[in-house]
């Protein structure tokens, strides 16, 4: 994987929060980060090329400009004044080639002196076993700060461990291992005939990157939702909100804008396309 700077631009080292969606159901990840861009006012400081990742080009996601930049598959962006670094991923990694995407992106965070990584993902509602809507969106953690998962800061903000995370599942082993460098991927052919609902969970993008950038003794924190395919973008608020309550920031600082609201990307306006022709009525 390869930083390619835009002129004039350079990695802060003061931004050691390295904040990332993993590509899964709704796209959640990908929206939260996308309103974190366009609310903190990061600026694209490059594109990683990454030879793991589906190419894909579109105009510019944050601008209102009528002359937007082209945007890529994968661009960094900083936020100096909230010590953050971004990373969206625009398109799908290559099949089977997952692991080796996260052993690229937790190469690119130890060389960029990334000190923790905080993965946005989303989980499918329909696997969830104890609904509890009691309380609203419920946030899910995944940590390696304890080699259970648990993390005392995520407690205290009242989320709760992925309870379906262990270590010693042969999957969630075989990935650490992996992520380690103690096996390959050929090794899982041995262990796809014994597959079963448990091995879910580890087989999502999330879990490899999780593996890898804890193999690379970075911390890392994995924020997750459940939802459906459909409108997400109440989830993307939710996950946004939480990885303010996560960094220390008060919303209104992080966000920067007047009243502290969210600052809606341009992109999203076309989201659902155009309205419909009325004259068909």
């Amino acid at each position: 994987m390869e930083l390619n700077l835009e002129e004039n631009k350079h990695l802060n080292k003061e931004c050691s929060t390295l904040i990332l969606p993993a590509l899964s159901i709704g796209n959640v990840g990908q929206l939260a980060v996308d309103l974190l861009i366009a609310s903190s006012k990061a600026e694209r400081i490059g594109c990683l090329d990454d030879p793991n990742v589906l190419p894909c080009v579109g105009n510019d996601a944050y601008s209102f400009s009528t002359q937007g930049d082209l945007v890529l598959p994968l661009e960094a962006y900083e936020s100096p004044a909230n010590a953050l670094s971004l990373i969206q991923q625009r398109s799908p990694v290559v099949k089977g080639m997952m692991v080796e995407f996260a052993k690229n992106l937790a190469d690119f965070a130890v060389a960029s002196g990334k000190k923790h990584v905080i993965i946005l993902s989303s989980l499918d509602f329909g696997r969830w076993q104890t609904i509890d809507m009691s309380s609203g969106l419920q946030i899910y953690y995944l940590s390696n700060t304890n080699a259970d998962g648990v993390d005392d800061q995520c407690e205290k903000l009242g989320w709760k461990r992925m309870k379906e995370y262990d270590p010693n599942q042969k999957l969630w082993k075989y990935l650490d291992n992996l992520a380690k460098g103690n096996a390959s991927q050929d090794d899982l052919s041995l262990l796809e005939d014994d597959l079963g609902e448990e091995d879910y969970y580890p087989s999502l993008p999330f879990a490899a990157m999780f593996s890898c950038f804890k193999a690379k003794d970075i911390k890392v924190t994995c924020l997750l939702c459940y939802c459906s395919e459909g409108d997400n973008i109440p989830d993307a608020f939710h996950l946004a909100d939480a990885v303010c309550n996560l960094v220390g920031l008060s919303p209104d600082t992080f966000k920067g804008n007047e009243g502290g609201k969210w600052v809606i990307p341009f992109s999203w306006q076309s989201v659902y396309g155009p309205p419909p022709d009325m004259s068909l009525f």
